[in-house]
């Protein structure tokens, strides 16, 4: 084949791989985009889309619980998780005629299979196997892998789809049953999210954690909170669980552990304990999709599963192919694969010459995260100990939600708080960390104001309207040098 019929051929229809095909797109470039299972990849089939629906039912009912105590009697209700699921499912399925839609606007060309780089060069272009319905060849001058993750698969852990599951198991669109018991590995960001979910749901729920904390990226404070709620609505961690074995015993799950101190040659002798419950969700963390891509074959190095990239312009070592999202075992994130997947367009574009695009590198220094628990819990730039251990200078506030008109009119005030990072002589916010209602909303805000290098005082000095969430962040970046008004902080000294 010598004919190059695409500018651009983006492997994985992601929210790296189908923002990345819009956005080249619009810059009047002809793109192939191919996708073995379904648009969306991951986050929205099986992650953050249909989770955050399952959310929604499981905070509604939350709220429910608390109706009387906002003058609203409610004799009796019930889940229905088939109807649950069937909402999820809708909407997922809504949301990926919506991304069908926009890619056949932008006259993208979608292929349906498995895509496999086959040869080629820079300057000759590359060619590309769709392995379909029917087999299929194509050739492109650049290309994009934005092939993603999937579940990581132990062995020990004996999953088997039916009763020892991963993430994308439990979110299928046909698994519709609520366990009674749910033993949970792992007290991560997944494993917390369908924690807080399945217990709304009326599930007795246990976690099971290898580290000393859960969530042990977040600030300690926040998850002192979160581990107080979730001992609220009977949630069991049990940290520092080094799992031996988990068994599918044909009415349920046991697992079997150990302290997670306990070196690897005394595990014969270490005292074990045993969990049991219906059924046993594994959320250890994910593996990069890379096999049987053709990139090994072709000079991409690897490490790990992850596709090796310049960190600056996401190209790998094969000249005209760039890697972005999970796949490159970066930030795992999703909203960092789409940013990424502008980055590597415009170098691909730009390498190609004839767009109106200019060359671009990355920038991780802002990179907001979010937990779906409830509360919510929302991140951004450094972490106390973190700063500390860089041998930064910060000057740290903190605002209770309890002193927020807003949160006590929504029943949110709670030991929920906002805590703003700024240095020391600069006044620039240098991180942020919230847990509470609309935590991600305000991290956002603060994220806009790292990003352009402002102050606290450049954001104390916006007006915010009032009663809001958002005055939050006001108020705590006023905290930061003693100013909020709704707590008490230290005098103002000339």
């Amino acid at each position: 084949m010598s004919e190059i019929q695409y500018d651009l051929a983006i492997i994985g229809a992601g929210p790296g791989g189908y923002h990345a095909a819009i956005r080249a797109a619009q810059y009047g470039a002809k793109i192939a985009l191919i996708e073995k299972e379904k648009l969306g990849g991951t986050c929205l089939n099986w992650g953050c889309i249909p989770t955050k629906a399952l959310y929604a039912s499981a905070h509604l009912i939350e709220k429910l619980k608390e109706a009387a105590k906002f003058g609203i009697e409610i004799s009796d209700f019930k889940l229905n998780f088939a109807k649950a699921v069937e909402r999820k499912n809708s909407i997922v399925q809504e949301l990926i005629s919506g991304i069908e839609q926009l890619e056949s606007a932008w006259k993208n060309d979608i292929f349906k299979g498995f895509g496999k780089v086959i040869g080629g060069d820079v300057n000759n272009g590359f060619e590309i196997s769709i392995e379909g319905k029917e087999t299929k060849k194509i050739k492109a001058k650049r290309v994009i892998v934005a092939t993603g993750s999937t579940p990581a698969i132990i062995p020990a852990f004996n999953i088997d789809h039916k009763r020892i599951l991963t993430s994308d198991d439990i979110l299928h669109p046909n698994f519709n049953t609520v366990p009674n018991k749910l033993l949970i590995i792992g007290a991560g960001v997944i494993g917390c999210e369908f924690a807080n979910i399945f217990a709304m749901f009326g599930s007795k729920v246990t976690m099971l954690e290898y580290l000393p904390s859960a969530i042990a990226t977040e600030e300690p404070m926040i998850v002192k909170v979160l581990l107080k709620k979730f001992e609220d609505i009977g949630i069991e961690l049990f940290t520092s669980q080094n799992v031996l074995s988990v068994e599918n015993t044909g009415s349920g799950v046991k697992a079997i552990t150990c302290d997670s101190s306990i070196p690897r040659d005394q595990l014969d002798s270490a005292e074990k304990h045993t969990f049991e419950a219906d059924i046993c969700l594994v959320s250890i963390g994910r593996a990069k999709v890379s096999n049987n891509l053709g990139f090994e074959e072709i000079g991409i190095k690897m490490e790990r599963g992850a596709i090796k990239v310049n960190t600056n312009t996401l190209e790998t070592d094969v000249k005209g192919i760039y890697a972005i999202g999970d796949v490159t075992g970066g930030i795992m994130l999703a909203h960092v694969a789409s940013y990424e997947g502008d980055i590597a367009v415009a170098n691909a574009l730009a390498s190609i010459g004839g767009f109106p695009v200019q060359e671009m590198k990355t920038n991780y220094t802002v990179v907001p995260a979010t937990i779906f628990t409830s509360p919510n819990i929302g991140s951004v730039g450094y972490r106390r100990k973190v700063a500390k251990d860089m041998g930064m200078d910060v000057l740290m506030g903190q605002f209770p939600y309890q002193s927020l008109g807003k949160a006590k009119c929504m029943g949110e005030d709670n030991q929920a708080f906002l805590m703003v990072l700024a240095d020391k002589n600069s006044h620039k916010i240098v991180g942020a960390s919230c847990i509470g209602v609309e935590a991600p909303e305000l991290i956002a805000e603060i994220s806009l104001a790292m990003q352009h290098g402002l102050t606290v005082h450049d954001v104390a000095e916006t007006i915010h309207s009032h009663p809001t969430i958002s005055e939050m962040v006001l108020e705590g970046c006023e905290s930061v040098v003693g100013k909020a008004i709704h707590k008490k902080g230290r005098p103002i000294h000339h």
